[in-house]
């Protein structure tokens, strides 16, 4: 008898929008706790941990009739000014916000694999109402926001990923910055943050990839970084604290302490993203996680800075294309008259792409 291949579950599988739906609620309850706390003096540790902790809380309350594996999609970070991401400190790590910090906040959540991520920007102050004055702060998280706007309307069948980078490039260049380069918007899959289809945030010579139009049933993390740098970030000598297990690779580690690691990262995060604060025993994770490395088995998430003085906006949502209309199931709207500006957008097109209706939107 021939064995059945199991068939991939896609949005047209009964209840899995219903999980994209409740994984995405859970990232956007957090993100809001998480921009409550980013007040000046606030330590971004403190923050981080809150969220990471905030996720595991939300998620007891979903899907807790029979036993389904939920938990962090991605951890919480906390990235500001010229750092472009990734930035999940440690215990060690005393960094606190400050007065009009451009604060980049990423975090994530799944339940049986379905993924609901989330990225938002705020100037830190302790006013949450006070304007942003019309600088490049304004401009760069103006920008940024716009641009996931326009692009999100342009996710749907009959659309290609080559017009949502021509759109994201008119829309910075009307604010007088710059999109960052090597940042890449990946179909979500189950249990599967960085599917192959992609939308590049930046065309370059060197960094291109393969028109596609976009098709019913797939899911997006739109995922938009703009700079008032010039868009090419170099790596820093920031520590890496965020990994991904490499499901293609597999070694039989030497040491008892990477053993203890890798056996925790295979029962915890066999496969998504996590910040090795999310392990009791930090040092041992820094130990392990070293021998790891050494032999591929962890993908890093390397922490990349634009130059010093410059700023960086990251708005990312988790997008749902539907045979009806696209949905939005993270993400949270800014107040766009808070942010000063002396530039505009005037394209006809993408301003006639702004006027748009979203199916459904979830907050």
């Amino acid at each position: 008898m021939e064995e059945q291949v199991p068939q991939e579950e896609t949005l047209a599988t009964p209840g899995v929008i219903d999980k994209y739906q409740a994984a995405g609620k859970v990232a956007n309850i957090v993100l809001e706790g998480v921009i409550a706390r980013c007040v000046p003096g606030a330590r971004i540790y403190d923050i981080c941990l809150w969220g990471d902790n905030e996720i595991n809380n939300e998620l007891t309350k979903v899907y807790n009739k029979k036993r389904i594996e939920k938990g962090l999609a991605f951890p919480t970070s906390i990235s500001v000014n010229e750092v472009c991401g990734y930035y999940s400190p440690l215990k060690d790590d005393e960094a606190v916000l400050n007065e009009g910090d451009v604060a980049k906040i990423q975090l994530g959540a799944h339940i049986d694999g379905y993924i609901g991520i989330v990225a938002h920007t705020v100037v830190v102050s302790a006013d949450p109402k006070k304007p942003v004055e019309a600088d490049r702060k304004s401009d760069v998280v103006l920008a940024a926001y716009n641009a996931l706007q326009a692009s999100l309307r342009l996710l749907k069948p009959g659309s290609t990923n080559a017009q949502v980078t021509e759109t994201i490039g008119k829309i910075a260049a009307a604010y007088k910055v710059n999109p960052l380069e090597g940042v890449l918007s990946h179909e979500l899959k189950k249990h599967l943050i960085d599917g192959n289809s992609v939308i590049i945030n930046k065309e370059t010579f060197d960094q291109r990839v393969e028109e596609a139009e976009f098709q019913v049933n797939q899911v997006f993390a739109l995922d938009i970084i703009i700079t008032t740098g010039e868009g090419k970030p170099k790596e820093s000598d920031l520590r890496t604290t965020v990994y991904k297990r490499a499901l293609e690779r597999t070694y039989t580690l030497k040491t008892k302490n990477a053993r203890a690691f890798f056996s925790e990262v295979n029962e915890k995060f066999p496969t998504l993203a996590f910040s090795l604060r999310s392990f009791t025993d930090e040092i041992g994770a820094k130990v392990g996680v070293s021998e790891c490395m050494k032999h591929d088995l962890l993908n890093p998430y390397p922490i990349l800075v634009e130059k010093t003085g410059e700023f960086v906006a990251h708005f990312q949502w988790t997008v749902l294309i539907l045979k009806g209309g696209t949905i939005c199931t993270t993400g949270l709207p800014i107040n766009v008259d808070q942010y000063k500006t002396q530039n505009k957008i005037e394209d006809a097109g993408v301003l006639e792409l702004l006027t748009v209706r979203i199916l459904s939107f979830f907050a």
